[in-house]
């Protein structure tokens, strides 16, 4: 099997690098020999950090002059994500990067007008090594966008009835993610990513009360009723709608399909739903 030549002479941009899964990603990649450019939208705070705005363009070129590799992810709460990687695809070619990883979301390309899909295309058709990793529900979505109701009612308030999600836990994202983006065994290939085992809320509430000895709940409410909670977080009006469609898609039972794709890109078993909660326990506190 070939391998990319793992050495401080690769530079690997990252876009995201501050989020859930780049700021996982970040140590693995540096741990193999890789030089890490984090990519910001906000004022460069690190010396490895670099200013690039997708929503408008600012940044591109500087951010991948001298760059090897890309971790590309759209920006969240936007639903034009072809019009925001595209231009990046593009430029990276002309920068003369080598490889590229986009991740994508689990579902993405069942409509191939869909614009994570087109941004897939688009990648595919770059003529540069690519990589396409689609996540399932993030496991950290419960110490980040679900965390207020656990913590303020002991609740997980979701529009998703009893249906099951084969939750991923970001770290394993970011564990595929270093190995597609430091070897050539699994060049020109898409993956959809899940945790080993689907669960209904009912037992991530299970699970969760007895990692943080809380009494915690599962109350399954309407979209409208999620929808006034929302916006009040600041979400824009098309993307909350989105976010209450994709919860339907849940609801319906796409997303507790599974796949080995984790164990076999990374060699071990995905990051179970109970080590999440022991790992990110005083979250709920």
């Amino acid at each position: 099997m070939a391998t990319l030549t793992e050495t401080s002479s690769h530079t690997t941009l990252i876009v995201g690098a501050h989020g859930t899964v780049g700021s996982a990603l970040s140590p693995l990649l540096t741990a193999r020999g890789h030089r890490i450019r984090r990519a910001t939208s906000r004022t460069p705070q690190a010396a490895d950090d670099v200013h690039l705005n997708l929503l408008i363009g600012e940044g591109l070129s500087t951010a991948l002059t001298g760059v090897d590799h890309a971790f590309l992810m759209a920006p969240p709460g936007h639903l034009n994500q072809d019009v925001l990687l595209a231009p990046v695809i593009d430029a990276a070619r002309a920068q003369g990067v080598t490889r590229v990883v986009l991740m994508s979301a689990m579902g993405a390309n069942a409509d191939e007008q869909a614009p994570l899909r087109k941004a897939e295309r688009h990648l595919q058709a770059s003529g540069l090594a690519w990589n396409v990793i689609r996540p399932n529900w993030f496991m950290q979505n419960f110490n980040t966008f679900w965390l207020q109701g656990i913590r303020q009612q002991g609740q997980i308030f979701l529009p998703v009835g009893q249906a099951r999600g084969s939750f991923i836990d970001a770290r394993d994202i970011a564990a595929v993610a270093a190995t597609l983006l430091t070897t050539d065994t699994h060049a020109d290939a898409e993956f959809d990513l899940t945790g080993a085992e689907a669960l209904d809320h009912d037992q991530v509430a299970a699970i969760l009360s007895t990692v943080t000895g809380r009494t915690i709940g599962y109350t399954d409410v309407t979209p409208d009723a999620m929808r006034p909670g929302l916006l009040a977080a600041g979400l824009p009006a098309d993307y909350a709608e989105f976010l209450l469609t994709i919860l339907g898609y849940f609801k319906a039972g796409y997303a507790e399909r599974t796949t080995d794709a984790v164990q076999r890109i990374t060699g071990r078993a995905p990051i179970g739903f109970e080590e999440y909660a022991r790992d990110y326990r005083e979250s709920w506190a």
